[in-house]
């Protein structure tokens, strides 16, 4: 079975994003959104949806939805804007770590975009960002152009179908093969048997969405694990249980009480 995909486009409602000349960002992130998801449908993949109407909602809210949705992947759609218009240009997308299979999806996506005519901004790292800090899933945020740059709303328009193929081939050359779900994208490919550090187990998931963002800020890969009723935090994966052991060690002597266990 393939990976679902939940599509996230941002702002929405009374929230507009950035404007530029009447035009609004949160219009043409839904556009974009609808488009990619269209595509990834057709191509048989599962898609999840934030939202599909001009509606607003709170950042966590986009991520609760995607955590609840038990989706592999999120991929939210942004345009980008600079304090003077006609300044910059080009695409970029965003992760809350560049490693694992959530930087490999960035780097794939933006190749793609240029293709279309954009040029290539990079993979920036943004720790602040709600909905990939507060994602459960390998998680990316797209900016596709800048709303106040001429140059790119011209190629956004008319390469618009272009775009969000190009897009689409960027998220399926990364997760087509991929078994989904890897932990706010830290961690890495899956195939043979990996291994992991279990360093709490929680009733609520909330509380369980704290403890892994500890985590992932101390510098360790992690993701949420569900077990029962119960969410498990659980760092990794790695590759052996000598390499399981290692990490162990490390997370007993910041503090953590550790379980090693099959991821």
């Amino acid at each position: 079975m393939e990976p679902t995909i939940i599509i996230d486009a941002g702002h929405g409602g009374y929230d507009n994003g950035a404007s530029y000349n009447g035009r609004r960002e949160k219009d043409d992130n839904l556009r974009l959104a609808l488009a990619v998801g269209s595509r990834l449908e057709q191509d048989g993949f599962p898609v999840v949806y934030t939202r599909t109407t001009d509606v607003y909602q709170k950042p966590i809210e986009k991520a609760r939805i995607g955590n609840a949705s038990g989706g592999d992947y999120f991929v939210s759609f942004h345009r980008n804007a600079s304090p003077n218009a006609n300044t910059y240009s080009g695409v970029q997308t965003l992760v809350y770590n560049d490693s694992g299979i959530a930087g490999e999806l960035a780097r794939n996506v933006n190749e793609e975009m240029t293709t279309v005519g954009f040029n290539d901004l990079g993979i920036p790292v943004r720790k602040d960002l709600v909905v990939l800090r507060r994602t459960s899933m390998p998680s990316i945020l797209i900016e596709a152009g800048f709303l106040n740059t001429d140059a790119d709303n011209q190629t956004f328009d008319e390469n618009f179908d272009a775009l969000a193929d190009a897009i689409a081939r960027g998220i399926e050359k990364t997760v087509g093969t991929g078994s989904g779900s890897s932990g706010t994208g830290n961690s890495g490919e899956t195939g043979a048997k990996q291994f992991g550090v279990q360093v709490g187990l929680f009733r609520r998931y909330e509380n369980a969405q704290y403890a892994l963002n500890e985590l992932l800020d101390k510098g360790y890969n992690g993701e949420i694990r569900t077990w029962n009723e119960y969410y498990a935090v659980v760092a990794g994966p790695v590759d052996s249980i000598e390499a399981a052991r290692t990490l162990e060690r490390q997370l007993s002597q910041d503090g953590y009480d550790t379980l090693v266990v099959n991821f």
